[in-house]
């Protein structure tokens, strides 16, 4: 069956690099995906499954029906935004939108899932159970998965599936991460109310911006005396402004910024020790402040079960000299973790590096990926989809149960 699939895929990947193309070419901001949905539907119509637009505001389902008597479905989540990034790579297919950029490589998410689609139709072998592809608006500012969620993409899915690509891992290299593979991110902000008064008479005055410094160095000393340092937090000022000349004492400042966590006990926390740390610095020098903690999305835990599947599909399509075991989570955020909160499932890092190139990171300007990458992400998810049926017998259970009633082949 891999050899099939591999050869399809192979088949397929000069078509694959065209979509890639177009769709970097093409790019579209959060919430703004209508050319790229409808792009999205038509591959999905041309391989005779039945699309379904505007699903979440901007995205894209399709499903694979089973003939089996499975009904439970398995689901693959495909994110298809980009950034407002001014893109500076010298490609012959770079963004044709000034200050939009694919920079996270949706592009190769999108064309992977689309690559999967092709394959699995080609293929011609009935799965036992349905399957349900996701395209996903708005990853970007990590609304989409929840606008998917509230359509009911996520009715009668037992495991989902989901893929990001990693500029330090190689092209053709798939990274492997059980349990924790990204934190939660929470938005912050605090704003500080002082009292104005002349720049040369600051004891007449109480100044907002020197209380904000001070709020600002206490949370960041705080954090490494007052948490474990086993496990981790950042927070991160990312705004502030204040203030309306160089000789008045600003009587009032704004900050937003962003928390990460990793476990569930600490982030429950950290609204609280927030609130705490910023009193203990405003009160005893008159000020007033409000601290506004608000919930993002929560990290991506990985299904052990389902990872070990992800894993041993890997190993037999790479090798094992290409599949990493990565060793530590992400602080970067994923609203793949949305759709965890309804069922289980894993996230794997598709590597897109080139040996001997810069490789630069997530969300820079100059981002490249190599695109070996497909047909490796293609061949990979399309195995495991096949072998999801026959590894699990019966459903996985509700994510945060045990695995149990999970068969292994």
């Amino acid at each position: 069956m891999l050899d099939r699939i591999r050869a399809i895929a192979d088949h397929l990947t000069p078509r694959l690099i065209e979509i890639r193309r177009h769709l970097h070419s093409h790019p579209e901001l959060s919430g703004q995906e209508y050319q790229t949905a409808a792009y999205v539907a038509g591959v999905l119509s041309s391989c005779g499954l039945k699309a379904q637009e505007l699903v979440g505001k901007t995205g894209v389902i399709a499903e694979l029906p089973g003939t089996g008597e499975r009904a439970d479905f398995l689901a693959l989540r495909i994110d298809m935004d980009a950034l407002p990034i001014l893109e500076k790579a010298p490609l012959e297919f770079a963004s044709q939108k000034p200050g939009v950029m694919h920079a996270c490589g949706h592009d190769i998410h999108t064309t992977v899932g689309l690559g999967v689609a092709m394959v699995l139709a080609e293929l011609g072998v009935p799965l036992p159970g349905p399957l349900r592809f996701i395209f996903q608006p708005a990853e970007e500012t990590a609304q989409g998965a929840r606008w998917m969620v509230a359509d009911d993409v996520m009715a009668g899915v037992a495991a989902i599936f989901g893929v990001h690509v990693y500029p330090s891992v190689m092209g053709g290299d798939i990274g492997i991460r059980y349990g924790a593979l990204t934190a939660a991110a929470d938005d912050l902000e605090i704003n500080i109310v002082g009292e104005s008064g002349h720049g040369a008479r600051p004891h007449e005055a109480i100044d907002a911006i020197w209380i904000a410094a001070q709020v600002i160095t206490t949370l960041q000393q705080a954090i490494s005396r007052t948490h474990n340092p086993l496990r981790p937090v950042v927070l991160t000022i990312g705004q502030i402004q204040g203030g309306r000349a160089p000789n008045v004492i600003a009587d009032h400042v704004r900050m937003t910024g962003t928390v990460r966590s990793l476990h569930p006990d600490t982030r429950r926390e950290l609204p609280g020790w927030i609130d705490d740390v910023v009193a203990g610095v405003c009160q005893p020098f008159g000020a007033k402040y409000e601290v506004s903690y608000r919930p993002g999305v929560p990290g991506v835990m990985n299904d052990p079960a389902l990872t070990q599947l992800l894993e041993q599909c890997a190993r037999g399509v790479c090798g094992d000299d290409h599949v990493q075991v990565i060793g530590e989570p992400s602080l970067g955020a994923e609203d793949f973790s949305v759709y965890l909160e309804h069922a289980p499932g894993t996230m794997f890092r598709l590597g897109i590096g080139t040996p001997g190139t810069p490789n630069h990171p997530l969300h820079h300007p100059k981002f490249e990926a190599n695109e070996v990458a497909i047909a490796t992400g293609v061949t990979t998810l399309a195995y495991a989809i096949v072998r999801y049926w026959e590894t699990f017998q019966v459903s996985l259970p509700e994510q945060g149960q045990t695995a149990h009633d999970s068969k292994a082949a």
